[in-house]
């Protein structure tokens, strides 16, 4: 199976002098081309930097990512930007619409400024994506005039416009109720089953039992993983049960 992202030794720091601390120590992550994966670990642990140092969004101190089979550190941030809006979709748990464009025009921003002469396809392709998760009635809606799980579906939409190779999730279901994060994941693994890599920053056992690997950070350490495949896919009491387990086990 061939690797999208291979992190090796990451070292992220903030601070200075004294006050310098690592938030990622030495991590070493590799994700495979189609993979579903979660990272889970307490506040402060990394969880987040690790995603955006994978990314290319924030630079690392030391270390190298690898990201389908190119390192970014080898090339100028021009470069590595036009990577992640070509290769790369992001949902975040608030996403980050513009309030003076409708939501259709929101989904169509990313596309629009990789390829401004294809403006048709771009439409089809947005109105086909609003279809698909069902929110096409709202396209005209301003961003305050929507729920937060429809906001959360458009998200989605704009991350899956220009083809992605993996989608990067920031704890994407945080600020939704029971049903709308069900309905979200549910989203979540109908993509993945069609190709596309995913990887989850999660807090919440539930999310994290629908991937198929989680990966546990501690004090800017992955200090344990966990492989889900053993389960039915439909089983998550299972997999929530396996999940609580290993948290008592290496005690986070």
């Amino acid at each position: 199976m061939n690797k999208i992202v291979i992190g090796e030794q990451i070292v992220k720091s903030f601070g200075e002098g004294n006050e310098m601390r690592n938030v990622l120590d030495g991590v070493s992550v590799e994700i495979d081309e189609g993979e579903f994966v979660s990272v889970m670990g307490p506040s402060g642990s990394g969880k987040s930097t690790l995603m955006f140092a994978l990314s290319g969004t924030d630079g690392i101190n030391s270390g190298k990512v690898i990201f389908d089979n190119t390192d970014l550190s080898t090339i100028n941030e021009e470069n590595v930007s036009d990577i992640r809006r070509s290769k790369m979709g992001f949902v975040f748990q608030q996403p980050t619409m513009l309030k003076n464009l409708n939501i259709l025009d929101n989904i169509i921003l990313p596309a629009m400024h990789t390829n401004r002469k294809n403006t048709e396809n771009i439409m089809t392709k947005a109105r086909a994506l609003m279809k698909r998760v069902g929110i096409s009635d709202l396209a005209e809606r301003d961003i305050t005039q929507v729920s937060g799980g429809q906001l959360q579906r458009a998200g989605i939409c704009r991350a899956l416009m220009n083809n992605p190779k993996i989608i990067f999730g920031d704890e994407p279901t945080g600020a939704l109720n029971s049903k709308s994060a069900q309905e979200i994941m549910d989203l979540f693994s109908e993509i993945n089953s069609e190709g596309t890599a995913i990887m989850l920053v999660t807090h919440d056992a539930k999310v994290a039992a629908r991937t198929d690997r989680i990966m546990f950070m501690h004090d800017g350490k992955i200090v344990s993983e966990i492989k889900l495949s053993r389960f039915d896919g439909t089983d998550i009491d299972g997999r929530v049960e396996r999940i609580a387990e290993k948290m008592l086990e290496i005690d986070i």
